[in-house]
């Protein structure tokens, strides 16, 4: 069963903030409700502070609705909410009417304070909510001014003094403004949350698509020469072949050799693709993890390691990085390089994985996760390297939101022996 709270550490940095952006918009509707609504039964009687607080709260769920349509509508998952927009305007003015027709014919001195409250409070926070739901600064600053002006407007049949009502539309201005600025300010650090979130993938992307393309540039300068030179040769053997030349046999025998040699050079640079060393690998994650803006701590003496060890591991910690910025949530990673009874053991722990437990994913499935999934970028595919150097891997949860990947590979006889030796 999954502990309280799991639902929140699953969700990715941009669902975090849009989950914070959207909740932070209705708790608008709950200032709303207990600054105007529930305020109110403590200046009127119980009788007409229930229709305010009532009329307040119908109010407040409008609001509630219009932020979170307008926010699906900034993130492009829902047409523009124009009609609930409308519907808000309405509202509001209905509350408004209804606020100051209680301020007029109810008891005087007690109603006007918590009906003038209900009555220009609305319109403070409808202006700051609609203002979600449009596009321009001219649109939003239009909205904010159609309030004030409105609220200026609606005062006359109260027959306020004109200096009252300019205060009153200038409050409903300024309140409101701030409001509406709260809000797109908002939206604003949400679309470049997951703008950043597009260009990390994009970079992830970028950096495979350029591996791809070195790795056929250099197949294509290994291959293109010797291929034309084949296809030359074997064409002079046929004409020479035809004639009844002797020398068409050299001519294939020369084809030969260099169709042998061209294997031999295929072997090498796909033996270089695919392999990694270690040093390079744990500089190069470092660099990576840092630009990235993870605290990145590497331990530990590669020296001295052969080669094949070498290569295993430097997949390994290749693997690990590029999937803790694509699918984690990491803010500090630890890689160590340590020896142990005869063996290289590389450890990486990140902090970006959430916890589960009982019936939830198992260490197994969070670590086929968070490394790529299974295959050739997966678990499965490290493990296949590093079985070919009779090496191990375990990965899975290691405490409190913390994932950890260890990989174990025997060292030789001469190269334990001296390892010792120095650790001794």
């Amino acid at each position: 069963m999954r502990r309280p709270g799991g639902w929140w550490r699953t969700k990715s940095t941009p669902e975090k903030v849009e989950t914070y952006t959207r909740w932070s918009f209705h708790f608008f509707g709950v200032i709303e409700v207990f600054a105007l609504g529930v305020s109110a039964y403590g200046r009127t009687g119980a009788g007409l502070a229930t229709v305010l607080c009532l009329l307040v709260v119908a109010h407040a769920a409008v609001c509630m609705l219009v932020s979170s349509r307008a926010l699906d509508w900034t993130r492009g998952r829902r047409p523009q909410p124009v009609r609930l927009m409308w519907t808000l305007v309405v509202v509001s003015a209905v509350v408004s009417t209804t606020a100051v027709v209680i301020a007029e014919r109810g008891p005087a001195g007690e109603v006007e304070t918590a009906a003038g409250s209900v009555y220009g409070g609305v319109l403070c926070f409808a202006a700051g909510v609609i203002t979600l739901g449009v596009s321009g600064r001219r649109r939003m600053v239009a909205v904010v001014g159609g309030f004030a002006v409105g609220a200026g407007l609606l005062t006359f049949p109260l027959e306020m003094p004109v200096l009252a009502s300019v205060v009153l539309a200038g409050l409903v201005m300024v309140t409101g403004g701030f409001l509406a600025i709260t809000s797109i300010f908002s939206l604003w650090l949400l679309n470049a949350v997951y703008a950043l979130d597009d260009a990390k993938e994009t970079r992830a992307r970028l950096a495979v698509a350029e591996e791809r393309l070195r790795f056929g540039r250099d197949l294509h300068d290994v291959m293109g020469r010797n291929l034309a030179v084949i296809a030359l040769k074997s064409e002079l053997a046929v004409q020479l072949s035809r004639r009844g030349r002797p020398e068409a046999v050299e001519q294939m025998i020369e084809v030969q050799r260099i169709a042998q040699e061209s294997q031999r050079e295929v072997r090498d640079v796909v033996r270089g693709y695919r392999e990694a060393a270690l040093e390079v690998e744990l500089a190069g994650a470092r660099g990576v993890l840092t630009a990235a803006g993870i605290t990145a701590q590497v331990t530990g003496e590669t020296a001295g390691l052969p080669a094949e060890v070498q290569s295993a591991l430097g997949w390994v910690v290749r693997e690990a990085t590029t999937n803790v910025l694509r699918h984690g949530d990491a803010k500090k990673v630890a890689v160590t390089v340590r020896m142990s009874g005869g063996r290289v053991v590389l450890t990486v722990e990140n902090d970006g994985v959430a916890e589960t437990t009982g019936d939830g994913p198992s260490a197994e499935t969070a670590g086929t996760a968070h490394t790529g999934g299974s295959g050739g970028s997966g678990l499965a595919g490290l493990r296949e390297r590093l079985s070919a150097v009779d090496g191990t891997l375990e990965a899975g949860p290691a405490g409190r939101g913390v994932f950890r990947l260890t990989a174990a590979v025997p060292l030789p006889d001469a190269t334990a022996g001296a390892a010792l030796e120095v650790a001794s």
